[in-house]
Parts: C-alpha cells; sequence; structure tokens
C-alpha cells in the first residue's frame, strides 16, 4: 500500500474543516479515500490550490494554510519512516513466500520434494519457513516452564568465571536448585503429560503447531541451562558423565523429540536456535542477561545469523525444487533460470557470514567462553545397558548447507546415526530427495552446457564460503579459557590427557573442514 497522501487535498480539507467543525466526523473516511493518491497528483492540486486562491499576505489565514501543507507533507512521511523502523523485517520476510508456499502444496501431487518441502513448511514451520513459534498462547499447564527460564537465567553466567572446581560447583548447585524448586512447585506433569499425548494423537487444538514449537524451544533450553548450571562452561561440568534431569524436564522431551523425529537428549538447531524467535523476529531465551554489551551483543548477531540465514534460504530451497522439476520436463530455459536465481541467492545468503562473523560484530574474546558453550552437550544415559553419549549444536545440522549439499548431489557429512540423533526428520527426508533428485550426472552434452556452468558457479560460491569460513572460525576457537577444557558445542570435549595444547585439540576440527572443502567439487 502507498502511504504517499495527495497532499495538496489533505490542504483542503483541513481548511474546510477548520472553517466547518462537523466535518470532524468524515474526515476519517476522507483520509482513508485518499491515502492512495499519487505524490504528481499532489503537488499538480496544491500549485493548483494556492494558484486559485487570492493569497492574504500577513494575515492568519494564510500562516495556517502555510503550517498545515507543511504539517500534510511531512506527516506521511514519518509514519512511512516509523513503520520501517518499528518492523524492519517483518514485510521482507513474507515477500514472494506466501505464493511460493501455495505452488508447492499446488505440486505436492507431481513432485517429491515439491511435497516435502511443503510438509517442511505446514508441519515443522506451522505455516511458514523459518518455523513460526508463538511464545504467548501456550496451554496455561505450559506456561510456568518459560516463567522459570526467565526467572533463572539470570543466575546463569559470571562475569569473572572460577577455575576453581569447589567454586564452580557450588555456584552450579545453586542454579540447579533453584530450578528444581520452581518446577517442582509450578509445573503439573500429569497435565503436561496429557497435553503432549494428545498432541502426539494429531490433536493439535491442545497446543497449536506454532505455540508447540515455542514450547519445545523452551524445554530445550532449560534442558541446556540445568545440563551446565553456569556460564562459561566449566572443567567439572564437561568431567560429567550422566545427568539426573528434573522429572518436569524428562517428561515432556520424548514427545517433543518424536514430533520432530529426532532422538537425542539434546536440543538441535532447529529447537534452540530457529524457534527462539517469536513473531516478531525477537529472541525469547536469552543466555548471557546482565553481562557487558560486548557479550550480549555478540551472543544476539550470532545467533540471529543462523535465523536470518534460514529466511534467505527458503527461496533458494523453492528453486531447487523448481530447477529439477523442469529439468525433468526437459524445459531447460526455465531450469537454468531457476538455477540463475540460485546462484544470486546464495551469494547474498552468504554474505550473511561473511558480514557478521567478524571480530567487531561477534568478538573473538567472549564467543567461546559465553556464546559457543551453551549449546554443547556432552553426557549422556545407559540405554539397554550401554553408554550413549550425545553431543550439542553443530554449524553442520543447519539445514540450508545440508539441502544444498545434497541439490548439488555431494554426499553429506553428518553419519546416519548422527542424522537421527539431531536433524528433525522433515529437514532430513528434503535432503534425502534433493540428492536422489539432482540431476548433474544427466547433463547432455553441448545442451546443457549453459545449466552446468551456472552449476559451477554456485559449487565456487559455496567453496570459496568452506575457505573463508575454516580461516574465520579457527581463531574464535583458539581463544584462551582456562576455566574449561577444548571442545566446540558440536563435538564436545576434543582434550585428552595426552593433548598437549589447544592446537592439537583443535586439529580434529581443522581436518574436517579441510576434507570437507576438498569434497565440494
Amino acid at each position: 500500500m502507498s502511504y504517499v497522501v495527495c497532499l495538496g487535498t489533505i490542504d483542503c480539507v483541513v481548511v474546510q474543516v477548520f472553517q466547518n467543525p462537523e466535518l470532524w466526523s468524515s474526515l476519517g473516511s476522507t483520509m482513508k479515500s485518499i491515502s492512495k493518491a499519487p505524490l504528481d497528483l499532489y503537488l499538480h492540486l496544491s500549485m493548483l490550490r494556492f494558484a486559485f486562491v487570492t493569497p492574504r499576505i500577513g494575515s492568519p489565514y494564510t500562516a495556517f494554510c502555510i503550517v498545515a501543507f507543511l504539517v500534510a507533507l511531512l506527516l506521511p512521511l514519518g509514519v512511512l519512516s516509523w513503520r520501517k523502523l518499528r518492523k524492519p523485517n517483518q514485510d521482507v520476510d513474507e515477500t514472494g513466500n506466501l505464493r511460493k508456499y501455495q505452488d508447492l502444496r499446488v505440486l505436492k501431487n507431481q513432485h517429491e520434494t515439491a511435497a516435502i518441502l511443503s510438509d517442511l513448511v505446514d508441519k515443522d514451520g506451522a505455516g511458514a519457513w523459518p518455523p513460526k513459534a508463538n511464545h504467548d498462547s501456550w496451554p496455561a499447564a505450559l506456561k510456568p516452564y518459560k516463567d522459570i527460564y526467565l526467572e533463572c537465567v539470570p543466575l546463569l553466567p559470571a562475569a569473572d568465571p572460577s577455575t576453581d572446581d569447589d567454586v564452580n560447583q557450588e555456584r552450579r548447585g545453586r542454579y540447579r536448585s533453584l530450578m528444581r524448586k520452581l518446577l517442582h512447585k509450578r509445573i503439573n506433569v500429569a497435565e503436561v503429560e496429557r497435553i503432549m499425548k494428545a498432541v502426539e494423537a494429531e490433536n493439535w487444538n491442545a497446543c497449536p503447531r506454532d505455540a508447540y514449537n515455542a514450547v519445545y524451544c523452551c524445554v530445550a533450553v532449560c534442558r541446556h541451562a540445568y545440563r551446565w548450571g553456569t556460564i562459561p562452561v566449566v572443567k567439572v561440568a564437561q568431567l560429567e558423565k550422566i545427568v539426573e534431569f528434573p522429572h518436569a524436564l524428562n517428561v515432556p522431551w520424548p514427545y517433543l523429540q518424536r514430533s520432530f523425529g529426532v532422538e537425542a537428549d539434546s536440543g538441535n538447531n532447529t529447537a534452540n536456535v530457529l524457534h527462539n524467535f517469536d513473531q516478531k523476529g525477537e529472541r525469547v531465551y536469552k543466555i548471557n542477561v546482565g553481562m557487558s554489551d560486548v557479550i550480549t551483543s555478540s551472543e544476539e548477531t550470532f545467533f540471529r545469523m543462523f535465523y536470518d540465514l534460514e529466511v534467505l534460504a527458503f527461496p533458494i530451497y523453492y528453486d531447487m525444487v523448481q530447477a529439477n522439476i523442469y529439468f525433468e520436463r526437459n524445459d531447460k530455459e526455465m531450469c537454468l533460470r531457476h538455477l540463475e536465481s540460485i546462484t544470486f541467492r546464495v551469494r547474498h545468503l552468504l554474505n550473511i557470514f561473511y558480514q557478521n562473523l567478524t571480530e567487531s560484530r561477534v568478538s573473538h574474546s567472549v564467543w567461546l567462553s559465553y556464546v559457543q558453550g551453551f549449546q554443547g552437550w556432552g553426557v549422556g544415559r545407559m540405554i539397554d545397558g550401554e553408554y550413549i553419549k550425545y553431543d550439542g549444536l553443530s554449524g553442520n545440522h543447519v539445514l540450508f548447507f545440508q539441502a544444498l549439499d545434497a541439490f548439488l548431489g555431494m554426499d553429506r557429512y553428518l553419519s546416519d546415526q548422527n542424522m537421527d540423533r539431531y536433524i528433525p526428520v522433515n529437514q532430513r527426508e528434503l535432503c534425502i530427495s534433493l540428492k536422489k533428485n539432482c540431476f548433474r550426472n544427466k547433463f547432455d552434452g553441448e545442451k546443457d552446457i549453459a545449466i552446468e556452468e551456472e552449476v559451477r558457479k554456485i559449487i565456487n560460491h559455496l567453496k570459496v564460503f568452506r575457505a573463508a569460513h575454516r580461516a574465520r572460525v579457527m581463531p574464535y576457537l583458539e581463544q584462551p579459557a582456562p576455566e574449561r577444557l577444548t571442545m566446540t558445542a558440536g563435538k564436545s570435549v576434543l582434550e585428552t590427557s595426552t593433548t598437549k595444547d589447544t592446537r592439537e585439540a583443535l586439529k580434529v576440527l581443522d581436518d574436517m573442514l579441510v576434507v570437507r572443502l576438498k569434497q565440494t567439487v
């Protein structure tokens, strides 16, 4: 909708209302009807008005007309600016996507990948992608989880982390004791389980999908907060093997995990990161409440980066589906058009990392201790007599990179076991289908040379990114953190009794990055 108002008409109306007070009642409808007039029409009307009205220089009427003219000129521009500042991402995120959602629903019966992507949007995403998460309208029995996390979180971070195990254990015990107490007092576990069972039976009236996504996030971050008990992560916490979680955190977790088709005791990128943004695009469950600006801004920038990535990724998923469909239909011109769109969009998506994963936006000095650690895990439990350890979040869990690798026909990095543990089933199915429908091995010589060249451009963008990412990420991981053992969130503790230094401990990660770079062909 255009917010440029026919200002000349407004000027006339204002004067008439000033002279005839009874016209105030109709002013609202008048404003609405003229609000779509173009600016050039206003200019003509305004000039005509002042040309045909005999000026009375120095009179109050003339002064009033001038003031009314200026107000009418500036008011709509101010409103437009205010709207843009107040909601910077709301309109942008949805641009073009509603039509794409509808297209995918139409294509569900025509192409496997379209059906899977449509289900990802409508089921996991509650009708959108990135997924919607309603953090306000929950069933009454589930609301205390949010209150408890927000009430406890100021006790989680420490401005001056200790290297004393006893001090750290006391601090962790204090945090865990408070969370246990509040969960026991406020959570009606029987009612929580009743809701979880109802949803598992496909009764989404018990908890709508967008609210369910938010609950998934909340329980996940509560479990991660309880697992560590303090931030930064400390050695005494890293050395734990099994954690006895409160009953109120254990009861809903299997239901939540089964609904998304994942198995781990830990959270994942979808629950902890994507679902942690509300309908206004604001992050709900923060980690470093009360810490310095450099810590809180680094945390915010880092996690928002992964959400914004999926905002830009959805049109790429759509283009992938369309490129596959048109290639199969032998409509190479339309296939090429969608590949060109992918190339353009991938380049701009990767700029999110280039622009934000920098010292000025995400500080080297705080990321390792205050941002990364919370998302780790590194504990397990006994299952059928065997100890099973789970890891935390990893960049390898991000859907976009898995989907792009699959579309390009590359083998995935994660094992089948880790895919089942950490990647929601509909995301797994999407990648499997993209890989199955990859057309890189079906090119018909000179006829498909333009398509082959466009695919090569996409691969080159990805290859450059992976080389740059390796160079950027290592300085973050090599930062000193004497309160903890060397670890990554996705790989847990890397340090052993024979490890000489941090660089040696990180060599396994660097080797993995090198291998993945070589595989990007």
